[in-house]
């Protein structure tokens, strides 16, 4: 049944810590297709874990070989789901992509930490496994974020307009592609992480579903100004970011000295959200012609409305229009980073990370 096909399985676990996807893509033909897809929440439990390890904690190490274990369990369960659905078995998949769980990325200081112990998951699934995808680009002096640049210029490069591909997960990131062959990537800043955290601090929810919650505030453009004073902003890309920075002591700084009603903080971290993007977008991308959205935040409609409001000259829509479901896009990146790994195929893009050249990427665990 499979023998016209090539399937790869990419696994993401974000940002946000909302769950894991699973995307199951055939990459036999011209162009690789999206089979299928599945998502799992993380549970309260490991979610908890997850984030404890975000920051210094007592006896992390042991903390976190053991979250690295949960997580491999979680794959395999979607890994297994996936399968299930698409009426297919483990030979029929040449390798799973897997990201991993990101507790620690520090490129500046020459490393990044993504959980998932990746033999157990080859163990667990008897499926080929590729992981580390990032090390090797910071070792080659890159941020070894963002990755999905070369994704969406090979899988959105043809539109025939200049265009920007946003992905909105806990972090924000940009991907301009002008036609012209050259790309521009980098993180913006914070995407869905300051606002998912403000929400369940104050509605014991874990994120403001479709930005309701901030639609009922109002911006408060004081606070905007302060938090846009973060140097981080005014950098000059190659640069990437994460929790190490856009973290909750980062919003108790910026909270010090103001006192708002909690629904019209979260309408200005939602502003926060937008504005990046858009000032990132106005100043590396001023003749784009559309921004296509993906990630989770790709679902917050007030978001949206602040994003058009800010970008008036561009069409904003979500990578539906361009035939991938704005939910799928990560984990089909990782699986097309698997595809390349095991063709000895580079998948970085040194003039998005800063690496010194092309690197093949992932480090593989056999079945």
């Amino acid at each position: 049944m499979t023998a016209n096909h090539d399937f790869y399985i990419g696994l993401m676990t974000g940002t946000s810590l909302d769950g894991v996807d699973a995307a199951l893509v055939d990459f036999s033909g011209g162009q690789p297709r999206l089979h299928a897809a599945v998502a799992l929440p993380l549970g309260e439990q490991l979610r908890a874990l997850l984030m404890q390890l975000q920051a210094r904690s007592e006896d992390e190490l042991h903390l976190a070989h053991m979250a690295g274990n949960a997580l491999a369990d979680l794959y395999a369960e979607a890994v297994s789901r996936l399968l299930v659905q698409s009426h297919l078995t483990t030979a029929d998949i040449k390798a799973i992509g897997n990201h991993g769980q990101t507790v620690r990325h520090r490129p500046e200081v020459g490393y990044t930490v993504q959980l998932g112990n990746h033999a157990r998951l080859a163990e667990l699934t008897g499926i080929t496994v590729v992981g580390d995808f990032r090390s090797r680009d910071i070792a080659a002096g890159g941020q070894g974020a963002p990755l999905v640049p070369a994704f969406h210029q090979a899988i959105f490069g043809h539109t025939g307009e200049p265009c920007v591909i946003a992905n909105i997960g806990g972090i924000a990131n940009i991907t301009i592609l002008d036609q012209s062959g050259s790309i521009i990537g980098f993180d913006t800043g914070p995407g869905n992480v300051l606002m998912d955290m403000w929400t369940l601090q104050h509605r014991g929810e874990h994120y403001d579903a479709g930005g309701a919650w901030a639609a009922q505030g109002h911006l408060q453009a004081d606070l905007l100004q302060a938090m846009l004073s973060e140097p981080y902003f005014a950098l000059l890309p190659p640069k990437s970011t994460g929790r190490d920075l856009f973290h909750g002591e980062w919003l108790r700084r910026q909270l010090t000295s103001y006192s708002h009603a909690p629904q019209d903080v979260q309408a200005t971290l939602s502003a926060l959200t937008a504005r990046t993007l858009a000032d990132a977008i106005r100043a590396h991308a001023p003749h784009a012609t559309s921004v296509y959205l993906c990630g989770g935040g790709a679902h917050n409609l007030h978001l949206q409305q602040q994003l058009r409001q800010w970008l008036p000259s561009q069409r904003v829509e979500t990578t539906a229009a361009l035939g991938v479901d704005p939910d799928w896009v990560e984990a089909y990146a990782f699986a097309w980073l698997a595809w390349r790994c095991l063709a000895r195929q580079p998948a970085n893009l040194p003039e998005v990370t800063g690496a010194h050249g092309p690197r093949i990427l992932g480090a593989i665990w056999p079945a």
